[in-house]
């Protein structure tokens, strides 16, 4: 299936699919008008539109590296600031989000297939420590096996007693504070704060993690399909060599207990990640 040309905006289809809300892009080649760009000595840059949001060096070799960045000032929120009535509303932050993402002009979609998952809990430290606090320069540890697994701002944290925050912070208090959109990003092995930051610290300050909704490139059809007619062929193999065993008492336990691993398998191929691809430096081939 794909998107319908409505004008100036290419809708995504909405995949049906357990856990995350699966967008199939089409009709826009890219590059998104947020992306990264890979600068001349090979170090990952983020621009939005023609203006760079940071730049970035590796120091060190092999997989122990720093990624040394300093970010500029100019993001723009790709989602329009909620309203205190929008937030006190039931929704489901998620389609609201695709919604926005697909008329925004400052959005990393481009063709493929993305998801939007809602986030409650986190690893320890993820909004702790491995949150990036400090403005404009930060070093992110970014190792081969592990990475660096943190949240980055792309504008500085406000005061927790700022005007906003305070009027965020008897949201979080209610239960209703819109979730924060994170961006997992592959090669860091972590996350873009792309909207929400005042949010984000008023959650914080009223001792909790904020709710988030996080955007992950997800593989593409072709890739999809492979993958899945891997699984169904190991799937068929396991049951062939389960029925031609001598019946047993365990035998009806056994194919239970197979079809629902492979159940399980499929579901959960929409939430493998794709790399998030890095586009040649302007002007670049």
């Amino acid at each position: 299936m794909r998107a319908a040309d409505t004008g100036t905006v290419k809708r995504a289809t909405r995949e049906r699919a357990a856990g995350p809300l699966v967008l199939d892009v089409r009709g826009r080649p890219g590059p998104p008008p947020l992306r990264f760009v890979r600068a001349r000595d090979g170090a990952p840059a983020l621009h939005q539109g023609d203006r760079p949001l940071f730049l970035a060096r590796w120091e060190g070799d092999g997989c122990c590296r720093d990624l040394r960045l300093r970010r500029l000032p100019g993001h723009r929120s790709p989602l329009p600031p909620p309203t205190a009535a929008s937030m006190r509303a039931p929704a489901d932050w998620r389609h609201r989000y695709a919604r926005w993402l697909e008329d925004t002009p400052y959005g990393p979609l481009h063709d493929g297939r993305w998801a939007l998952t809602a986030h409650a809990v986190f690893a320890p430290g993820i909004w702790t420590e491995d949150l990036v606090r400090a403005w404009p320069d930060a070093v992110l540890q970014v190792y081969c096996a592990g990475g660096w697994h943190g949240v980055l701002p792309l504008r500085p944290l406000s005061a927790p007693d700022a005007p906003r925050v305070k009027a965020y912070r008897k949201h979080a208090r209610d239960g209703t504070l819109a979730p924060v959109l994170l961006w997992w990003v592959s090669f860091l092995d972590g996350w873009l704060l792309l909207d929400g930051h005042d949010r984000a610290v008023a959650a914080l300050a009223e001792g909790r993690e904020p709710g988030c909704v996080v955007l992950t490139r997800l593989p593409d059809e072709a890739e999809w399909r492979r993958t899945a007619d891997a699984v169904a062929e190991g799937h068929r193999e396991r049951m062939a060599r389960l029925s031609a065993r001598p019946a047993g008492p365990d035998a009806e336990r056994q194919r239970a207990a197979l079809e629902r691993g492979y159940a399980d398998a499929l579901a959960g191929l929409p939430h493998d990640e794709a790399p998030t691809p890095v586009w040649p430096w302007p002007g670049d081939a």
